[in-house]
């Protein structure tokens, strides 16, 4: 077996890594995220950890990590290498607490969108297309809802309008409910019920 089994345990979120590989990369892989990215160049770490259980198959602290003057069973993810293989369990930083509020704050919109009549969905699509995301989000989550709700109908009602005109420029010409079209194909009848007149007066004379 080449393969270690890390496991965050805050994150819930676990599998097989390679041997070789850095606590910071196995991260990656199963989406767990840090503060922020790290700096190298400046030996700014935003990634340190707590291993609960495996240290054994990790590799030893680098200076950088002594330097952090780290509590023995913390490391810095992107030092911290699997030597061999076992068991790992790994518990990240509590996020901030602005985070948390941000997460529950997309969800709160995810759920509120899952609601949303299909031509409410639609028009709100469009809007996400020319607003930037963290902007839509902070304005819709923080806006009164009846405030929001007024922008939804707007919104709802020009999406509606646009999926209206999409749907009448894909049937074909001849049924389209189109003013220029009705006004030619009328046109085209009172040219066809003409001739036939001509051609009656003709017989009769």
């Amino acid at each position: 077996m080449h393969d270690a089994e890390v496991r965050f345990e805050r994150e819930n979120a676990e599998g097989l890594v390679a041997v070789g590989s850095y606590l910071s990369g196995a991260a990656k892989r199963f989406g767990v995220k840090f503060e922020a990215d790290c700096v190298p160049a400046t030996a700014e770490h935003f990634c340190q950890v707590q291993i609960v259980e495996g240290a054994e198959f990790l590799s030893e602290k680098t200076g950088a990590e002594n330097v952090a003057n780290l509590d023995e069973e913390w490391r810095i993810a992107c030092h911290a290498k699997i030597e061999r293989p076992g068991e790992i369990i790994v518990m990240t930083k509590e996020k901030p607490t602005a985070v948390k509020e941000d997460k529950d704050q997309a969800e709160d919109y995810r759920k509120r969108f899952e609601d949303l009549p299909l031509e409410k969905k639609m028009a709100e699509l469009v809007r996400l297309e020319s607003i930037a995301l963290s902007e839509t989000l902070n304005f819709v989550v923080n806006s009164p809802y009846k405030i929001a709700d007024k922008v939804m109908d707007f919104l709802a009602e020009l999406g509606f309008k646009a999926e209206t005109q999409k749907q009448e420029s894909a049937k074909p010409e001849e049924h389209r409910s189109n003013g220029t079209n009705g006004t030619k194909a009328k046109a085209d009848d009172h040219e066809v019920d003409d001739t036939v007149v001509d051609s009656e007066e003709r017989k009769d004379a």
